[in-house]
């Protein structure tokens, strides 16, 4: 959460007109993301600046033809300024896997996450899915300057061990849990789409080092159901790495 004022632009304001907001995060690029704090329905607003590359038009269409299908924010408005494009979706019940709370019981939260992101990738359908994550398309936007041993590596992607609607950014403070410790829903879809479901699980993974530290890397492979695949780890967080 920032420390400090965020200056909310035109754009966010005509979007909740009259609203209270509390910035709830920042980005690398400047992107921001406010909750409202009256007593008016809950919202979650997510701004893009201009040419800040961040695309929330994509999110936008895949929370609609989320809706439904598995818990997710519902679609309230999506609109464009000068200042950047806006998101605006309901807020869910439930608090982020790197929430305090959570990081003080990080098995419990390495679970959830472990088992939220199976029940996704078992729930959504392939087929009739309109967007893709394949390592074929991404590797379509790999930076040119990733390395000349990376990009090799990158060209012989090891076969699809399971295709699934992967999540596109199943790092851990982009599931939602309850306060009994369950997952409770998934945020931040933008780049959700059909790949190896070894895309999703080798960033997830991964990212419980950066969250809570080392040594639970298994524990969510345990909770989502599979065995540890180096090979596929490997080659999916070079991927992830080597993306724009």
């Amino acid at each position: 959460m920032p420390t400090g004022p965020v200056d909310v632009p035109a754009v966010v304001r005509h979007a909740v007109p009259g609203r209270r907001l509390v910035a709830v995060w920042v980005n690398q690029v400047g992107g921001t993301t406010w909750r409202t704090d009256d007593d008016g329905p809950g919202l979650h607003v997510k701004w893009a600046p201009a040419g800040s590359g961040l695309d929330l038009d994509a999110e936008a269409r895949r929370l609609a033809w989320l809706a439904g299908r598995t818990p997710v924010p519902a679609l309230q408005a999506s609109t464009s300024g000068g200042d950047g494009d806006v998101l605006v979706t309901r807020t869910l019940p439930g608090r982020s896997a790197v929430d305090p709370h959570w990081l003080a019981r990080p098995l419990d939260a390495v679970t959830a996450v472990g088992r939220g992101l199976r029940s996704l990738h078992d729930v959504l359908p392939v087929a009739g899915c309109p967007f893709s994550w394949s390592s074929a398309d991404r590797l379509a936007a790999v930076r040119p300057d990733a390395g000349a041993d990376v990009l090799r590596l990158l060209a012989s992607p090891p076969p699809d061990d399971r295709l699934v609607v992967c999540h596109g950014d199943a790092c851990m403070p982009n599931t939602l849990v309850d306060d009994d410790g369950a997952w409770a829903a998934h945020v931040d879809l933008g780049a959700l789409g059909v790949g190896d479901r070894w895309a999703d699980l080798a960033v997830a993974s991964w990212s419980t080092a950066w969250n809570v530290g080392p040594g639970y890397e298994d524990a969510l492979l345990e909770a989502y159901g599979v065995d540890r695949d180096e090979e596929r780890l490997h080659y999916y967080r070079a991927l992830w790495d080597a993306g724009p």
